[in-house]
């Protein structure tokens, strides 16, 4: 019997075989992962991504196992934007716009020891800034960043929320004396820092933390050069920032702008790092008072 072929050429359709009921079509699967991934990694590159606290260098305002939105465009977009630090350093910024004076940002250490992370530190100093430390005290341009009176604030004590197996306190006797350990109300430990609020010169205030005196309380003066930023901890005498060398841990002084990674937004849920194999710890873990904690430092009331 002869094939019958219709006047476009093509043959019936009836004399085509049928397709298999149930036949899972792979290469449709395939594609459809590979956009959905595609589309994914430009979210985290180009728009946000998350970010959590690993160290207690932002002490008090961000805590060890605080899970935090990071924007990728408000700066702008560099060589440091991809999810993957994998670029070569390449000067400038697309639509670059320099940070903000007590801006929360991540930034990647220069260097190519220490390409692969990001640290969170504020902005201090923008460039031209002339940025003294001088005995605790941070000088801009040769003022003094306005400070109160010393005070305490109580931090829920905590373990390594990356590592709960080995609970590491907050208030490690090493780092900051057995003093600073206190006995909350429900029987846990709780973490009594001594505390002082600055003001940047834009009005911006937060709180810092305030050990005594450290290497890092007397640094410059020095110039921020065009196009860098210096950057400091607010858990200033536990923080490699810019007051610290390359070679000592720190980020070198005032760091490229390049290097910037985003702005910091706010605390999508945190956990304490008392979760252990038992299911139940799993949801008492949640610091439910962290949530939607805004990380934009507010301006003082005048």
């Amino acid at each position: 019997m002869t094939e019958e072929v219709a006047l476009d050429g093509s043959t019936d359709d009836a004399a085509k075989p049928p397709k298999a009921k149930g036949k899972t079509d792979w290469g449709a699967e395939l594609r459809g992962l590979f956009w959905l991934i595609l589309a994914v990694l430009g979210f985290h590159s180009l728009i946000a991504k998350p970010f959590y606290i690993p160290s207690e260098s932002m002490l008090p305002g961000l805590l060890v196992g605080d899970r935090l939105v990071v924007t990728k465009y408000p700066y702008g977009y560099s060589y440091i934007t991809p999810t993957f630090h994998v670029l070569p350093f390449m000067q400038g910024r697309l639509f670059g716009r320099v940070p903000e004076r007590g801006d929360v940002v991540i930034v990647t250490p220069p260097g190519e020891a220490r390409k692969g992370e990001d640290w969170i530190k504020r902005v201090i100093g923008l460039p031209g800034d002339t940025i003294e430390v001088r005995d605790g005290l941070v000088l801009i341009n040769g003022t003094p960043v306005k400070r109160g009176p010393l005070h305490f604030g109580t931090i829920r004590d905590y373990g390594d929320a990356l590592q709960p197996s080995e609970p590491k306190p907050t208030c490690d006797a090493s780092d900051y004396g057995t003093e600073a350990r206190v006995k909350g109300a429900d029987g846990r430990t709780d973490c009594r820092l001594p505390l002082i609020t600055e003001t940047l010169p834009n009005g911006r205030t937060y709180e810092t933390v305030e050990l005594g005196r450290t290497q890092g309380d007397y640094y410059g003066p020095v110039k921020v050069p065009a196009g860098h930023v210096f950057l400091m901890g607010d858990n200033r005498d536990r923080s490699a920032d810019s007051r610290y060398s390359l070679e000592g841990g720190g980020l070198g002084g005032p760091v490229p702008w390049e290097n910037l990674g985003g702005r910091a937004e706010f605390v999508t849920f945190s956990v304490d790092g008392s979760a252990t194999w038992n299911p139940l710890t799993w949801f008492t873990q949640f610091r439910g008072d962290r949530t939607g904690v805004s990380l934009h430092a507010p301006r003082e009331k005048r």
